[in-house]
């Protein structure tokens, strides 16, 4: 693959500045436009544009008479916001961060065939106008029946997770175990799918050099349950191998994870495009060491009085 003009929306934080990186790392010429509020580490080796994503003038403003040879843009959370874009933006090939969410029914080996964005009837919407889920997979029927002519694809992510995860969804399980403190998880035992957020970028940033089109699921093969979480907190904070259990408590606060019985997202046609993630439990140990680090800092400073 030669080099690209490659322009980003959502890359100042989290898994966009994986994405990032890795575009640069290829050799790419990459644009990030964003709101102006937030810095980045990249310095000199982007190119930035300042535009308000969710408004079409600005953005037709901004890209008035520029081609780019892919656009990533993890920012499109509804139908509208894939038109005020792709209005505007004159571009090869267009890759779209969705999310596991669009399918009804998680459940272990869930496949892209289950929800077919060309089925499902287009409203154009805005960001408040349904629950998260339902604005999300009216992007991807934006996308796929109002511009067919633009090569894209969308790609599907459960809970990403990572030490720059500013969501805080694992750590809460973390802090609430290594705290002692009473939380409400609906189903401790369920076996849950992630992707680290380094791997999202990568993905990302490696399907915009594809021909693919099409939704494609992205995550870790493997799975743990947030019951194996807590017993890992439990035993590393030298609390022996039982006792978390007490704390879950319906009066306790709801743990972000809550609704779903167990899953996983099938990833033989990203695997088929050549990308191989990393098995959750060869990372997901050391990602919550990172979580714990402060717990066992506050252990010895406490020891040294």
């Amino acid at each position: 693959m030669g080099r690209m003009k490659v322009l980003v929306l959502g890359g100042t934080r989290f898994f966009g500045k994986h994405m990032v990186s890795k575009l640069l790392e290829a050799g790419h010429d990459v644009t990030v436009a964003t709101r102006g509020r937030a810095a980045d580490p990249f310095g000199d080796k982007v190119r930035r544009l300042t535009v308000e994503r969710t408004d079409g003038e600005s953005l037709g403003k901004a890209l008035a008479g520029q081609w780019y040879d892919a656009v990533c843009d993890s920012l499109a959370y509804c139908s509208n916001d894939v038109k005020a874009l792709l209005d505007h933006v004159e571009c090869g090939r267009y890759v779209m961060t969705s999310t596991a969410s669009v399918y009804d029914d998680w459940h272990m080996g869930t496949e892209e065939r289950e929800f077919d964005p060309l089925e499902n009837e287009l409203i154009w919407c805005g960001r408040d106008a349904f629950p998260y889920h339902l604005i999300k997979r009216q992007a991807e029927c934006a996308l796929f029946q109002a511009y067919p002519q633009v090569k894209a694809t969308a790609v599907r992510y459960p809970f990403v997770v990572g030490p720059d995860d500013y969501t805080g969804r694992l750590a809460f399980y973390v802090q609430h175990f290594a705290e002692e403190k009473p939380l409400f998880i609906d189903h401790p035992q369920a076996q849950i799918a992630l992707v680290r957020s380094d791997e999202a970028g990568a993905f990302l940033a490696f399907l915009a050099e594809q021909e693919f089109t099409g939704p494609v699921n992205g995550c870790s093969p493997q799975t743990i349950s947030m019951a194996e979480v807590a017993a890992y907190v439990w035993q590393k904070l030298g609390r022996g191998e039982t006792g978390w259990e007490r704390l879950i408590d319906k009066a306790g606060e709801p743990a972000p994870y809550n609704g779903t019985e167990g899953y996983t997202l099938d990833t033989r046609r990203a695997q088929g495009l050549g990308f191989a993630f990393t098995p959750l439990r060869e990372w997901i140990y050391g990602l919550l060491d990172t979580y714990l680090a402060p717990y066992w800092e506050k252990g010895r400073t406490e020891l040294c009085r």
